[in-house]
């Protein structure tokens, strides 16, 4: 049965707005959609590719009008492209409050990048991927506009299938490389990494090849690729993404653009690169929520959720939907919790004016309900809950959580299952 609007929106809360990871076999391909916990602009990737030895545009980083115009200056290029740094797609495309059109502007005239600079820095773009009224440009990127005569796709990531590393290429790069997989398979290369060996010679040549670079083209592509591999390593990526690798007239393999998925498990280790994690255009109840190593993603309806397991809250959206609620988030408690983090969650649903009603199902497998049931009842006590909340609850220790609910004298709505407890939520802000 296909997935409610209500779950579907959920799921694309979870995603982001990196490229998907693409799982092959000789026919077929999966795309699944990582969750990014880590957000880097572009020019902070940029230079985690340029000290790893990957080839890309010169670029520099400003944050006023004169600093763009003076690094325009000092890249003494033919023609130069600048960009607005924000983490959201379609910057081209976009339009900013002060009136200026696109995000990214080519010129040859250093002076028009200070003045352009002047339209941008400051000033909120509005994309199809931003919020309605836009995010705040505070950085632009001054680089080097080179010419790409072909224009390739090249990524490594993680295949559970393969138990590791695989590098994923096409000769159609530049585009949406769903779109490709989609309709011409063929066109999609894959190489399997042994983690022992890493990327060998044969393979990045033979990777090269099927990207159709020829000749010494082909050599360079082939550096290319095991200095993306070394990258991935370095920084414990688990997809590294370019799209595109292009060739350029003057003979050059250049990486142009590059997404990176991060491990978030490695974050102990790679402390510099998660210091630059860009939280600016977070939205503040989701960067609260992950504070407490809770997932939360706000929607628009009236009824909050309160669950463990992505799969058992897209579910309980569904439900809620089905019964002609509609959910007002999507907060997922996840495995080892604590009654605080049960606390602060209540904590970051009542603070939502549009909730009208909290649901809470909780499926106990290594959550002890218990600690749940605690934790509702001291947020219950001391946040002084005024709107209905109507508690489902099953598995480890739930009879003790029960009673510890029952006990408590507060009105609170037990439910008998995940049904029972949609209907109970949904009628309860119908009173």
């Amino acid at each position: 049965m296909a997935a409610s609007m209500a779950s579907q929106a959920a799921f694309r809360g979870l995603r982001t707005t990196t490229t998907k990871h693409v799982l092959l076999d000789k026919l077929k391909c999966t795309w699944l959609n990582p969750r990014r916990w880590l957000n880097l602009q572009e020019y902070q990737s940029k230079k985690l590719m340029q000290d790893s030895g990957v080839a890309v545009q010169r670029f520099y980083v400003a944050d006023t009008a004169s600093e763009a115009q003076e690094a325009a200056k000092r890249l003494n290029a033919k023609e130069i492209v600048l960009k607005a740094q924000i983490l959201a797609g379609g910057r081209g495309k976009g339009v900013f409050d002060s009136g200026l059109k696109g995000g990214v502007h080519l010129t040859k005239d250093p002076a028009v990048v200070g003045e352009l600079a002047k339209k941008m820095l400051g000033f909120n773009l509005v994309t199809k991927q931003t919020p309605k009224d836009g995010v705040k440009v505070k950085t632009v990127m001054v680089a080097e506009a080179l010419d790409i005569n072909r224009e390739t796709y090249f990524a490594i990531l993680m295949d559970r299938a393969c138990n590791g590393p695989v590098m994923v290429g096409s000769p159609q790069g530049g585009m949406d490389i769903e779109e490709v997989a989609a309709t011409t398979p063929e066109l999609i290369f894959k190489e399997v990494i042994d983690i022992f060996e890493g990327v060998r010679d044969d393979q990045a040549l033979r990777m090269a090849a099927n990207l159709g670079f020829k000749g010494a083209l082909q050599r360079q592509a082939a550096d290319q690729i095991k200095r993306l591999y070394d990258l991935f390593l370095k920084v414990d990526a688990t997809q590294v993404e370019v799209n595109p690798l292009g060739e350029t007239p003057e003979g050059q393999v250049v990486c142009f653009d590059a997404k990176i998925n991060f491990d978030d498990n490695a974050e102990f280790r790679q402390k510099d690169v998660f210091a630059m994690d860009d939280m600016t255009e977070s939205d503040a109840t989701e960067m609260e929520a992950a504070k407490w190593d809770l997932k939360y993603i706000g929607m628009d309806g009236n009824i909050a959720c309160f669950v463990n397991g992505a799969g058992l809250a897209m579910a309980t959206c569904d439900i809620i939907d089905l019964h002609g609620g509609k959910p007002a988030n999507f907060l997922d408690l996840g495995g080892g919790v604590k009654e605080r983090q049960v606390y602060e969650a209540f904590k970051l649903l009542t603070a939502d004016p549009k909730v009208e009603a909290i649901l809470v199902n909780i499926f106990g497998g290594i959550v002890n309900c218990a600690i749940i049931a605690n934790g509702i009842t001291k947020a219950c006590r001391e946040l002084e809950l005024k709107v209905p909340l109507v508690v489902r609850l099953e598995g480890t220790n739930v009879h003790e959580a029960k009673r510890i609910l029952s006990e408590s004298g507060l009105p609170i709505t037990a439910a008998d299952d995940l049904d029972d407890a949609a209907k109970k939520a949904v009628a309860a802000i119908r009173k």
